[in-house]
């Protein structure tokens, strides 16, 4: 049977992006075959959007993913795949960033990505290369965010990337970053689920029609900076129970109702089905309303970025304020 078809939305660009991707991030991460395999079972219960980045180190299995879906026909041309990586930050220099694109390119064996993001604002020591490597004394004094987001557009121009946005910008940045703009970000992939909603950041990003996606939509259940906040949250299961579905399907519900994608993560493959099937159903209002009353945390507090050195001395500057 042929899986449905995720809804889309239309970016800034003029770009399709299905509004529901699978991310591919895993410390550890599995051996580069057993990833592939589980790739291929998200082609196969529907999954069209596929999100990774350079620090991950998934760019090569999802390439040779997307390979064998061409090769058994679960898509019939790469026009029906979405890809998105990012910039990790010791690539965050001007003249850096076209040659991180094409050494993804590389990795993924394609030709080009639907969209590219800078993965943080700021820069780290060109050694700094891995998770291990996110500490302040590798946080770099100044980020030229002028020169990167041209680099970016290059990559545009260059028909490296379909579009190209931001990750982990708060409106400060943003507003920084449109100054000076030719092309807009089409993306800005942030931090987004029940227990951290994000309405300000949100509301900001639709008026000047930049498209939102969550990562950790679920808040990174059982990962190790995860939080159980949105899986143990007595409204959810309330909601769940009442509606016979999953508490992760009540919470993806809720980010598409918002105007927001879900970047989630799951390598089983009926717990993927599952967060797939979010389409023929929707909250109710009296529902809707009680997500107001979720307390509210920030799970991934990027402290390690904060440095004396760096950029941001505090977390509200790193946050514009929305620590």
């Amino acid at each position: 049977m042929e899986a449905k078809k995720t809804p889309e939305v239309i970016l800034n660009s003029g770009k399709k992006m299905p509004v529901i991707g699978l991310g591919t991030a895993s410390f550890p991460l599995p051996p580069h075959e057993t990833l592939t395999s589980i790739l291929i079972n998200a082609f196969k219960v529907g999954y069209r959007h596929f999100d990774t980045a350079s620090l991950y180190g998934s760019e090569e299995p999802l390439g040779k993913a997307v390979e064998k879906a061409l090769e058994l026909g679960l898509v019939k041309s790469r026009d029906e795949v979405f890809i998105t990586t990012k910039l990790w930050p010791s690539d965050s220099h001007p003249d850096l960033v076209v040659p991180a694109l094409k050494t993804s390119l590389q990795k993924l064996g394609l030709e080009y990505v639907d969209l590219y993001l800078i993965h943080w604002p700021l820069r780290l020591k060109p050694e700094a290369r891995g998770s291990a490597d996110i500490l302040k004394e590798n946080v770099m004094p100044s980020f030229d965010m002028k020169g990167i987001w041209e680099a970016m557009e290059e990559c545009c121009r260059l028909g490296l990337a379909k579009s190209v946005g931001v990750s982990n910008f708060g409106i400060k940045k943003l507003n920084q970053l449109l100054e000076n703009a030719t092309i807009p970000p089409a993306v800005n992939q942030v931090e987004m689920s029940p227990s951290w909603q994000q309405g300000k950041l949100t509301e900001f990003c639709k008026q000047k029609g930049i498209h939102v996606s969550a990562w950790s939509p679920l808040g990174s259940y059982k990962s190790s900076y995860g939080t159980n906040a949105v899986m143990d949250s007595p409204i959810l299961k309330e909601i769940a129970c009442a509606r016979q579905k999953t508490i992760a399907q009540i919470a993806l519900r809720w980010i598409y109702e918002e105007g927001a994608s879900a970047i989630v993560k799951s390598f089983n493959k009926d717990r993927m089905k599952e967060n797939i099937e979010l389409f023929e159903w929707e909250l109710k209002e009296e529902e809707s309303q009680k997500f107001r009353h979720i307390p509210q945390r920030r799970m991934y507090s990027g402290e390690n970025f904060v440095s004396e050195n760096g950029p941001y001395k505090s977390l509200e500057e790193l946050w514009d304020g929305d620590p």
